[in-house]
């Protein structure tokens, strides 16, 4: 039976973006071939540290949910302890109001995003001269 988790990593600071996307490919492809499915995927960018961890202040953030068998957890950790690329991992087993808290967050986080992209875009004013009035004689 699978259970549905989600992790979270911090990757090195120091990595390029293709380099950033290899390590979240690496990751994706671990659990699709351990029999899992990947729900959603939210890049989180470049985020400061709370504290230095490895001499580092910065990092990137990567989150991943996904379905899986139970037993695959350990193996994903025991992948994300031997790469260099990760400062830190997190992952939790989501329960049934958990699930539907995350599905909510999607949803909002889609309705964000198709909202921005409606949204009109400022129409400028034509500008209007308003030419000054001559003072009549009487």
């Amino acid at each position: 039976m699978l259970k549905q988790y989600e992790t979270v990593f911090i990757a090195t600071p120091v990595l390029s973006d293709a380099q950033m996307k290899e390590a979240v490919a690496k990751y994706t492809t671990l659990i699709k071939d351990n029999g899992g499915e990947i729900v959603s995927e939210e890049d989180w960018g470049l985020k400061q540290l709370a504290y230095p961890i490895q001499h580092k202040t910065s990092g990137f953030y990567y989150l991943i949910e996904f379905k899986a068998a139970p037993e695959f957890v350990a193996t994903l950790e025991t992948q994300y302890h031997r790469d260099e690329r990760i400062l830190r991992y997190l992952t939790v087993a989501l329960d049934k109001n958990a699930v539907a808290y995350a599905e909510h967050r999607r949803q909002v986080r889609a309705g964000k995003a198709a909202a921005a992209k409606e949204e009109p875009q400022p129409v400028k004013e034509e500008e209007v001269t308003v030419e000054p009035k001559e003072n009549e004689e009487a």
